[in-house]
């Protein structure tokens, strides 16, 4: 209410003879569509939402298309610019002005101290101890995230771009080769995991399998925009930022700086978010070159076809193979598995989710998690093949969680500092071939910021910048 009285006033402020209309038809437009969003999904439209906006891609912004959205934009957008494009403005003088601008800041000053002194009690500890809720709640907070997010991303100089571990080596050479396959989940929690004991069978194949499974697994961010970058890179989650992330080369960088590794990105998801600028990158989000499609999409076990010929390409060298996949990629849930997955029923078949019950929103999440069970066992197959020749590995980890109507929430992108724990505790799990075990305390707690560490210590890399400590392995 404060926050509303606020606005109000400030409405106020630039509805006279100097309005530029432009601008603010602009603001009501945009402000329709975050409405939409903050009534729909509760989402909070800071930087790092700005951030998922500008990097998403055309089809992932399809899938949150709705009719709902299509009445929002209308009423709450459309409508008001035009009523405010026709309103013609009576000039008044400055003595007028004044004096109309008076009556409104009292009005509002009045109208605030009223509601302080009616909730002060509460909202006074409440928010000296939760400090940016008051941003949050403030309906017009995307006008700031915008600039907030442009600061993130410029300087007033020259940002120098940073290398990391040029003494990176493997020496002696691994006998035999290394070949890892580093898989990055989307949007998995950890709780709907039967392996983490969910009470539904979601993973039915990996069960069978010699799996290593970390039960208390955590991510860096909330979004991927934010998790994937930080996880490949060398800060941990309270050191990265978006310009350190962007100015400092990551694991990759180092691996591929040993000159002994043959690296290799497929993405079916939007991208790599920066982390693969600098090694070989390939995207299977479409059919020219993901070859299992159906009507909906491109499906992730496209990625595995033509590995076998990399591999082969390869044979006298470690190889580190990072597939991205689409995984639990929402709203759409129902989109994310071929209909022979479809084991759980009823299923939402809707991006609106708020329209469809809880049990009908979990059974298409957990139908999506049947096919990444089914994807992680093809690529489990894919290395055993192998496990003769190399010592072969597969590390997967999802990006972030997901909340699924909890509280009213649901999607991810919560600020990390109140987001549930259905958004930061992921799924995680490794499998060794047999000639490459190892053991693993699967009950402690590990995060992203472990990933860097152990990427090195699975290819042996010697180099200043890995942490002994930070190594899952060691």
């Amino acid at each position: 209410m404060v926050i509303v009285a606020l606005n109000l006033f400030l409405f106020t402020l630039v509805s006279s003879k100097y309005t530029i209309k432009p601008l603010l038809i602009t603001a009501i437009v945009v402000s329709a569509f975050t409405s939409y969003f903050m009534d729909t999904y509760h989402v909070i439209i800071d930087k790092l939402m700005i951030q998922n906006s500008l990097q998403t891609d055309l089809d992932e912004s399809l899938d949150l298309l709705s009719f709902k959205m299509l009445l929002y934009v209308l009423f709450l957008g459309v409508l008001p610019a035009y009523l405010v494009y026709k309103v013609k403005l009576k000039p008044l003088s400055f003595k007028e002005t004044l004096l109309s601008k008076a009556k409104v800041l009292l009005s509002s000053l009045l109208i605030i101290v009223i509601l302080l002194l009616s909730f002060s009690k509460f909202y006074t500890s409440f928010l000296r101890e939760h400090k940016p809720l008051r941003y949050y709640v403030n309906p017009t907070y995307w006008i700031y995230s915008i600039g907030d997010y442009i600061a993130l991303v410029t300087s007033k100089g020259e940002v120098e771009f940073k290398q990391l571990g040029l003494d990176a080596k493997i020496s002696p050479p691994n006998k035999p080769h290394k070949l890892v396959i580093m898989v990055v989940g989307e949007a998995t929690r950890a709780d709907h995991f039967s392996l983490n004991g969910y009470k539904r069978e979601t993973n039915p194949l990996l069960k069978k399998e010699n799996i290593v499974n970390f039960k208390n697994f955590y991510s860096c961010g909330t979004s991927t925009a934010v998790s994937v970058p930080c996880m490949f890179s060398v800060y941990d989650r309270s050191d990265y930022s978006y310009k350190k992330g962007m100015a400092v080369e990551n694991v990759l960088d180092v691996v591929n700086h040993t000159n002994q590794v043959a690296i290799l990105w497929r993405d079916n998801n939007s991208d790599s978010k920066g982390v693969a600028l600098r090694v070989p990158f390939e995207d299977f989000k479409y059919g020219n070159k993901n070859t299992i499609c159906d009507d909906v999409e491109c499906r992730d076990e496209g990625m595995l076809v033509g590995l076998d010929k990399y591999i082969e390409q390869h044979k006298n060298q470690d190889i580190l193979i990072v597939l991205h996949q689409m995984g639990n990629h929402g709203p759409a849930y129902y989109k994310r598995y071929p209909k022979s997955f479809e084991k759980f029923t009823p299923v939402c078949k809707t991006n609106q989710l708020e329209n469809c019950t809880k049990e009908s929103i979990a059974n298409a999440y957990d139908n999506a998690l049947l096919y990444s069970d089914y994807f992680l066992s093809k690529v489990i197959g894919l290395l055993k093949n192998y496990q003769n020749e190399y010592d072969t590995t597969m590390f997967y980890i999802a990006d972030h969680g997901e909340s699924l109507g909890e509280n009213g929430l649901y999607l991810h992108g919560m600020p990390y500092f109140i987001a549930p724990e259905a958004q930061t505790h992921v799924a995680s799990l490794m499998w060794f071939g047999k000639n490459n075990q190892h053991k693993i305390d699967e009950e402690k707690i590990y995060s992203q910021d472990n990933l860097f560490h152990t990427l090195l210590g699975l290819f042996n890399v010697k180099s200043d910048v890995y942490n002994k400590k930070m190594d899952i392995l060691k």
